[in-house]
């Protein structure tokens, strides 16, 4: 069995629709809303089909298929750049020391500062692999797959990379950093927010959010503990960041206060290791307990673009690839494809 990732494309939008209402909600970037979906495979068609390779406001969404059913399992996305079109609004945390000659005690204050500093920057988001496929390293392959193409296409994208994890959500849906800080002012919970958010952008912010920095020491016990904490579900995809080099600069998601994680986008390690090498045969004899090392393998551009995990043998300047993965990739001899190790 091999599971290709691809460009998605309009007839995705049934399966994109079925993961999105799986996710639990504060999954701003697949909302279970078919005329926002198709918006974003609309906007996704138009970027693959841009010709200029150049930074632009274009948005990337991919899917992951089982070459042998057909069916869709799973989807990521990559925005080139965030906050070309709207701010793009985080909080950062800070920190204010003051002292009291009187009272001989100096004071340290954590403080929440509305933030655009992030404003440019790519972003890697979306993933999502249905609960039925959590395991053989599919949840990697869609990751990295991102790289990958950023690679392929590098002129597209901006010099930082960010990605944004979903933050503590209660078991009524609710999240107690939107309680804490935000919902005072906006009149809404965090459900609304958060659909409003993935339908219509978050301008709204801009005109509600009270620009003074919050201190952190006011808000409620419930609120602090979780700021800068992942969603239970979202800790494999944190440790899977910090593989590639990602790290948390203490920038925090404005609605539900998980952790922005953010690298220099040539230091990603999917990038920096991964090689291009010409195919020199195609060859049954690699696989599971034969010969040959497991590899993510990627080919094509833009639309065309695919990314799948197979076996690979080195051979003089070329390699040797399966023949299994080379169909789901469509590549043949002469071809040339990128590979990176698995880890």
């Amino acid at each position: 069995m091999t599971h290709v990732i691809r460009a998605a494309v309009p007839g995705d939008l049934q399966h994109l629709y079925e993961m999105a209402k799986r996710t639990g909600g504060g999954f701003t970037n697949l909302p279970p809303d078919r005329k926002a979906l198709n918006a974003k495979l609309e906007r996704s068609a138009a970027a693959f089909a841009r010709i200029e390779d150049e930074l632009g406001d274009d948005l990337f969404v991919f899917v992951l298929e089982n070459t042998a059913t057909g069916e869709v399992r799973g989807t990521c996305q990559i925005f080139s750049a965030v906050g070309l079109k709207w701010p793009f609004y985080s909080y950062r945390i800070g920190a204010l020391t003051q002292h009291s000659e009187e009272l001989g005690r100096t004071f340290r204050a954590d403080i929440l500062n509305l933030s655009t500093d992030l404003e440019g920057a790519s972003e890697v988001g979306g993933l999502f692999l249905h609960p039925g496929e959590r395991a053989g390293g599919l949840g990697l392959l869609i990751a990295r797959s991102r790289y990958l193409f950023m690679r392929a296409h590098r002129e597209r994208f901006a010099d930082r990379t960010l990605a944004e994890l979903r933050g503590v959500i209660d078991e009524a849906g609710g999240s107690p950093f939107w309680d804490g800080v935000a919902g005072r002012f906006f009149g809404m919970n965090f459900q609304d927010a958060d659909e409003f958010n993935a339908k219509h952008g978050n301008q709204f912010i801009a005109d509600l959010m009270p620009k003074h920095p919050v201190y952190i020491a006011m808000l409620s016990e419930h609120a602090r503990s979780v700021i800068g904490v992942p969603h239970p579900s979202g800790r494999a995809a944190m440790r899977m960041l910090e593989e590639e080099g990602f790290a948390w600069e203490n920038y925090i998601d404005i609605f539900d206060g998980g952790p922005t994680m953010t690298v220099r986008t040539d230091r990603i390690r999917s990038i920096r290791e991964a090689e291009d090498a010409r195919i020199v045969a195609l060859s049954d004899e690699l696989g599971e307990h034969l010969r040959g090392e497991k590899r993510l393998l990627s080919t094509g551009r833009l639309a065309d673009f695919r990314t799948a995990y197979g076996w690979v043998e080195h051979d003089g300047d070329g390699i040797v690839v399966d023949k299994t993965s080379a169909r789901a990739l469509a590549v043949e001899p002469g071809d040339t494809v990128t590979h990176v190790a698995r880890w």
